[in-house]
């Protein structure tokens, strides 16, 4: 046998140092006080293990280890040989009848001696998943969820376009991919790992009697020339003069630059080429360092084109096509949204995803180049929120995705003028939009206030409203409305307000920690559960600079941050060592 094959117990164990996610899922076999564990009966882990691999099935594919906690502890499989058999035929005694899960892999493994059961399922592409009692269930980030047969409903091409990446790719080798960037993503995954063994452990690849077979997945990802094995793999970027695209003699498209390439190599590339088009010019700051300035905020635009490039529809031989008008950036991928979402869910950011691409998706997020799922579109409008631009807007149609960042503001001209009268006020980033929308003294009703915060959380409009009205901003009104005006004999300095940090303004600043040196992909929960052993975390604000990203976490007391600053001294994050430091405003600096 090769001596690259990747056997069962090699995959569990790798799963294990991983630990839970959006694919994999740990179950024990035992119940009862800690000090006084027994087995489960083995119909009910028969039933946790359909449910989790109809749940994986049905959404992106999943490993799942019977015999593990939560925590990684290994507790076994302590029951008799018939059991272990029964639990082992669970994924077909389990599901609907003539319903055949996509098993990959399934059996026994020892990890520390003792008894584990292995499971692993692709995602599934033909049909929708059931348990025996008619239940439908999918994966949603580390849990599972019930879901209508219905919502998971396939077109024809969104099967196709589902399938294509899982595809073997006759005559496709090892050989066809760039060793250097497997090699790269392998050391990444699992330090020391090989190249044939990664590809296995990431399913882009299978060992079958005639050796290796290829995925497609792992072609669109790696290989050395992408035009082989697909025509269009690639991002063509147009910058077109005005605010609309004209046609014949008035043609007003100044540059059209096409980018080619593998999807690692297309995140990287694209990128450089699509931030050309973006620079205002380069300035000195406030540290005499030069600094780029983007028409666009720079992390909003690269989280948008690495989402086009990781979930774009590769059975349509289109390139992913993006047009930087005067006014606005149109990103537009190939394929239209799955039909297990709703654009609305995704315009209202409400945790809606799934990867039509499952694989290039997962071996990116491994990577650290994406974001959990579900993370990188709330980054992307929270970004630009944060920054005062418009709400990026949101159209699907039946051929194309398109994503659509506007470099205008948030506020129109009488507005932010009206906004200005303010200027000697510390406002928070929701306090200017309520006080916006009461422009010229227009009256306020509290579902104004919710349209302007953007949300009905009474917490938030608490907050908020009650700053301004103790500062003399929001008047309550007869008819218990509010409108706005500019409090007479204020101490402020005009134009103080406005330098502190908006995180800063909402939250005093001893009880801030700066974060530097942070993996720019790390999601705020690995962030949080940093801090948590400190105190309760209220906050967190993410930014990045010409020298890479960081964060403000602000914690509930300034005794908590103190403690979190000496206690999390030397700290590392997915393997790269933190800078703590207490945070201050431009002006204690």
């Amino acid at each position: 046998m090769d001596e690259t094959f990747v056997t069962i117990t090699e995959r569990a164990k790798l799963n294990l140092q991983h630990g839970e996610s959006h694919y994999r899922e740990f179950k024990s076999a035992l119940e009862g006080p800690p000090k006084d564990k027994k087995p489960r009966k083995a119909s009910l882990v028969c039933r946790d293990i359909a449910e989790a691999l109809v749940a994986f099935a049905n959404a992106d594919g999943g490993d799942l280890l019977i015999g593990v906690e939560d925590d990684r502890t290994v507790s076994g499989v302590p029951h008799k040989s018939e059991d272990i058999k029964m639990m082992l035929n669970a994924p077909s005694s389990h599901v609907y009848p003539s319903q055949l899960l996509p098993l990959a892999a399934s059996g026994e493994v020892e990890i520390d001696g003792k008894t584990v059961l292995y499971f692993s399922v692709s995602k599934g592409t033909s049909r929708i998943y059931q348990l025996s009692d008619g239940r439908c269930v999918r994966r949603v980030d580390r849990g599972t969820e019930p879901v209508s047969i219905e919502v998971l409903q396939f077109e024809r091409q969104e099967v196709k376009s589902r399938e294509y990446e899982t595809l073997f790719r006759d005559g496709a080798h090892v050989s066809d991919l760039d060793h250097a960037e497997v090699q790269f993503a392998a050391n990444t995954f699992s330090k020391g790992e090989g190249v044939e063994r990664y590809l296995q452990q990431m399913r882009l690849a299978e060992f079958q009697p005639g050796g290796l077979r290829l995925r497609t997945a792992a072609l669109l990802l790696y290989a050395t020339d992408i035009a082989k094995w697909h025509p269009r793999s690639e991002v063509r970027i147009l910058r077109v003069r005005g605010t609309e695209l004209l046609p014949g003699e008035r043609y007003n498209v100044a540059q059209d630059v096409v980018v080619t390439g593998n999807v690692t190599q297309l995140v990287r590339t694209a990128w450089e080429r699509l931030r050309e088009f973006l620079v205002l010019g380069t300035e000195f700051d406030q540290a005499a360092k030069f600094q780029t300035r983007l028409s666009f905020p720079e992390e909003a635009c690269r989280e948008t084109l690495v989402n086009a490039i990781a979930h774009r529809d590769y059975s349509i031989f289109n390139p992913i096509e993006i047009y930087v008008f005067d006014d606005r950036m149109e990103i537009k991928s190939p394929g239209p949204l799955l039909s297990t979402l709703r654009l609305e869910d995704v315009r209202q950011l409400a945790g809606a995803h799934e990867s039509r691409n499952a694989l290039i998706a997962r071996s990116l997020k491994e990577q650290r180049v994406m974001r959990e799922l579900g993370e990188g579109m709330r980054r992307i409008f929270t970004t630009m929120e944060l920054n005062e631009y418009r709400a990026p807007e949101l159209f699907s149609n039946g051929h194309s995705f398109t994503v659509v960042l506007y470099n205008r503001p948030m506020f129109d001209e009488n507005q932010e003028r009206f906004l200005g009268e303010f200027s000697g006020f510390p406002l928070s980033r929701l306090q200017r939009r309520i006080v916006a929308a009461g422009v010229g003294r227009r009256p306020l009703a509290k579902d104004d206030i919710a349209a302007a915060l953007g949300t009905k959380d009474q917490d938030t409009y608490q907050q908020e409203v009650t700053g301004l009205v103790k500062a003399g901003i929001l008047v309550r009104t007869p008819d218990k409305g509010f409108t706005v005006t500019v409090p007479k004999g204020s101490k402020v300095p005009r134009g103080e307000g406005r330098k502190l940090s908006t995180r800063a303004q909402l939250y005093p600043e001893a009880t801030g920690v700066w974060v530097g040196g942070i993996d720019y992909t790390e999601s705020d929960d690995s962030l949080r559960q940093l801090f948590e052993p400190f105190g309760r975390v209220r906050d967190i604000r993410r930014g990045t600079t010409a020298y890479g990203s960081y964060a403000v976490v602000f914690m509930e007391t300034e005794t908590a941050a103190h403690e979190a600053v000496d206690g999390l001294f030397g700290a590392q994050l997915a393997g790269r060592e933190l800078v703590f430091r207490p945070f201050r405003s431009k002006e204690q600096k």
